[in-house]
């Protein structure tokens, strides 16, 4: 507007640089905008992997706290050969 009134070189410049100003501005907050929603949307993932893992946690120290089941002998015979084997080893 002050270049229109004033119709100096000076105004001119000045009035573009306050539009480029402007414009920059407007710029920077839509770029803002953009960087607040993906740090919003970064905060709701990691939430989310956060509740994940100490589900997992809980589960795995349960698992450590329980006692394993009792060991079962194995079902079927067994031949001459590994019950040499199993005595050759069990000695040693």
């Amino acid at each position: 507007m002050a270049a229109m009134v004033l119709g100096s070189p000076r105004a001119t410049a000045l009035s573009v640089h306050v539009v480029r100003a402007f414009v920059e501005l407007k710029a920077m907050l839509a770029s803002n905008r953009e960087l607040g929603l993906k740090v919003g949307r970064l905060e709701r993932k990691v939430s989310t992997h956060e509740r994940h893992i100490c589900e997992l946690v809980d589960s795995m120290a349960q698992l450590l706290h329980t006692s394993p089941p009792p060991t079962k002998r194995p079902i079927g015979f067994v031949t001459h050969e590994e019950k040499k084997g199993s005595k050759a080893q069990s000695s040693k």
